[in-house]
């Protein structure tokens, strides 16, 4: 099993940068791709970005630019950092581990961009 523990949401000004962290315990051997989902209130989960294990990253045309996604060289921490962070990116951040027995959502991180 894979268990995921997320950090660093919080209020921040429109132009500010968070840093979002999503640390893995238990089989993170199995895990395949990492990512951070986000969905604002009254909308739907969104994909935001995505990594795979051997690096390829992939973006939302929404944050393209503007976030970035990483991982520690062990492999057991992805992060997510947020520049030019805008009003429309307030909501709940969702780290994700897709594994080889299925998928792991994290419990979300409140992210708040104030104008």
């Amino acid at each position: 099993q894979v268990q995921l523990v997320e950090s660093g949401g919080g209020l921040v000004q429109a132009g500010g940068s968070l840093r979002l962290s999503c640390a893995a315990k238990g089989n993170i051997f199995s895990i395949i791709r990492m990512g951070w989902y986000r969905q604002a209130p009254g909308n739907q989960r969104e994909l935001a970005a995505t990594i795979t294990g051997g690096g390829s990253t992939d973006y939302a045309d929404s944050v393209k630019g503007r976030f970035t996604i990483s991982k520690d060289s062990a492999g057991n921490i992805t992060y997510l950092q947020m520049n030019s962070l805008k009003p429309d990116d307030t909501g709940a951040y969702y780290c994700v581990a897709d594994h080889i027995t299925g998928r792991t959502w994290g419990q979300g991180t409140q992210v708040t961009v104030s104008s």
